[in-house]
Formats: C-alpha cells, structure tokens, sequence
C-alpha cells in the first residue's frame, strides 16, 4: 500500500504544471468533449506507465541491490531537479491527428508526450524502489489522473489559479526526500555508524 500512495502522491505533484497537464488543458479547450478527453488519458497512461513499470521491475533484476539503490538514489535526485524546470505546453499537428477523433488523438498525444516525461521516469524508478510493479503503475495512473482530470474538467477555471511553483518544490522535495531515504543506510556506514 505504501508504493501506492507515494507513486499516487509524487506523481500528482509532479504532473502539476507538466506538459501532459498542459496538452490536457489545451484538449479541453479545443474539443471540449471532456469524457472522450479523459478515456483518452487513461488508457495512453495505463499503457505508457505499465510499460514503464515492467522497465522497472526489468531494472531490479538486472542490478545488483547495491548499484540499484545508488541508481535510483540518483534517478530520485535527478527528477527532484528535473521538477524544479517549468514545462511548455506541447505542440502537435492536429491534421494528422485529427482523423483519430477526440479519444484516439488525446490517446496518442498523451502517449507520445508521455514518453521521457518525468512521470513515466518516475514511474521506472518507483517500480525498481518499491518492486511492485501493480500498486506502483496504479499509483502513478491515479496520480496523473488526480491532476489532469480536473483540468479537463475545470479547464480554463483552474488555470493559473494553481500555485504551480510551490508544488513543484514539495514534488521535488518528495524526491530528494525518497534519494536521501535510499542512502541513509549507505551514508551511516561510510560515516563509520551501524
């Protein structure tokens, strides 16, 4: 349960501002169809975020616990950074996707932006943490979720309302938090503790 809450805390934080919130924010405003838009949303991150947990959990296998934990001690500090740099909001060639219908084209925009994003790199290091790929891919859908649904919702209303910096600094600080966390055991022995 625990890799279920942290991967549906870190990742609603994380996705606060995020260019897939953005893209979400922009689907609304074009097609103001939300249920097509959501449906969308959900079925390009279960697809994309299983995949990035199967990652993970490939990454356990192959990585000795020592080097695995330094890995995703970095990983975590990484995107700790990585939240901190604000997102643009995404372009697209809407006549090339525009012949998929509203659900078909925010299925392959979400998927397509979710590729690299922070969140699907989020998702690898939280399925390689906690090695366990269901409560985290469930976790970090619902957290995507918890922040572009209302913004498919409430589109235009909710933005810039969000006090977007301050959460990216406690989503960051979740992830310094969840590297340091890693190392502790590391850093008492190379201090000379237990």
């Amino acid at each position: 349960m625990e890799a279920f809450l942290v991967s549906t805390g870190v990742v609603a934080l994380a996705e606060i501002g995020d260019k897939t919130q953005l893209l979400a924010f922009v689907l609304a405003a074009r097609y103001r169809r939300p249920w097509p838009i959501i449906a969308g949303i959900v079925t390009a991150t279960v697809i994309n975020h299983a995949i990035a947990g199967a990652f993970g959990a490939w990454v356990v296998r192959m990585l000795g616990p020592e080097l695995l934990k330094w890995v995703l001690a970095l990983s975590f500090f990484g995107m700790a950074v990585w939240t901190l740099i604000p997102d643009k909001p995404p372009t697209e060639d809407e006549k090339r996707l525009r012949r998929f219908g509203v659900y078909g084209t925010t299925v392959v925009s979400f998927f397509l932006a979710e590729m690299g994003d922070k969140t699907q790199i989020a998702t690898v290091a939280l399925a390689a943490r906690y090695a366990s790929f269901y409560w985290v891919v469930a976790g970090t859908t619902t957290g995507l979720l918890l922040a572009d649904v209302p913004a498919v919702l409430l589109g235009d209303r909710l933005a810039g309302r969000l006090p977007t910096r301050a959460v990216h600094i406690v989503a960051a600080a979740m992830f310094a938090v969840l590297g340091v966390a890693l190392l502790l055991p590391s850093a008492a022995g190379i201090l000379g503790g237990g």
